[in-house]
C-alpha cells in the first residue's frame, strides 16, 4: 500500500501561519502593543515593533516596565498556547478561523509571573523567545528572555507559572 502523498510545503506554511496570525490577532492588547511573531518551524520569536507610545521615561528614552512585562508574559502565553495546538493544527484538526472561534479552544491562564529588568529598553524593535521548563496537564513553568540588538545582552528576563486549559466535560 503506498503512503499518502505528503502537502505541498506551501500549504503547511500557509496553515501554520494563518493559525499564528488568528492567535495573536484574536487578543485586542497584543494588537496595541503591536507585538508579532516570528516563526520558523515550530520556535516563535515576538517582537516588540517599536513606537513612541511604548516610552515610560522620555528623559532616557527607555521603554515602560509594564510594556516589557506584557510584552514577556505574551510571549510566554503565546509559546505555551503554539505548543499545546501545533499538533491539532499540524493534523489540521483545527484550522486558524477555528483558534478564535471555537469555544472548545481555551488559553494558559497566569498564576505568578517575575520579571528582572536588567538594562533599561531602548527606543528600538525588542526581541523574545519563551522556553517551557514543564508542560504538563495542569500546570506549566516558562522562563522568558529579551534582547534588542544582541541575544547576549539580555534587557530583561522572565519566569512564570501558567495554570494549563482542562478539556471541556462532556455535557451529558
Amino acid at each position: 500500500m503506498a503512503r499518502p502523498r505528503p502537502e505541498p510545503m506551501q500549504v503547511v506554511k500557509q496553515r501554520r501561519d494563518a493559525a499564528l496570525r488568528a492567535l495573536v490577532d484574536g487578543v485586542p492588547y497584543i494588537r496595541f502593543l503591536n507585538i508579532s511573531f516570528d516563526r520558523r518551524g515550530d520556535e516563535l520569536t515576538g517582537v516588540l515593533n517599536f513606537d513612541d507610545k511604548l516610552i515610560g521615561n522620555p528623559f532616557l528614552p527607555a521603554i515602560h516596565g509594564g510594556v516589557t512585562a506584557a510584552f514577556l508574559e505574551v510571549t510566554a502565553v503565546i509559546t505555551l498556547s503554539w505548543e499545546q495546538l501545533f499538533p491539532r493544527i499540524e493534523s489540521g484538526e483545527i484550522d486558524g478561523e477555528a483558534i478564535v472561534t471555537d469555544p472548545n479552544i481555551r488559553f494558559p491562564k497566569t498564576i505568578d509571573f517575575t520579571v528582572d529588568y536588567l538594562r533599561s529598553g531602548l527606543p528600538r524593535d525588542a526581541y523574545a523567545r519563551a522556553f517551557i521548563s514543564r508542560s504538563g496537564r495542569r500546570y506549566a513553568s516558562v522562563r522568558v528572555e529579551a534582547w534588542q540588538d544582541n541575544h547576549a545582552k539580555l534587557f530583561a528576563q522572565a519566569s512564570g507559572h501558567f495554570l494549563m486549559p482542562q478539556p471541556p466535560r462532556d455535557q451529558s
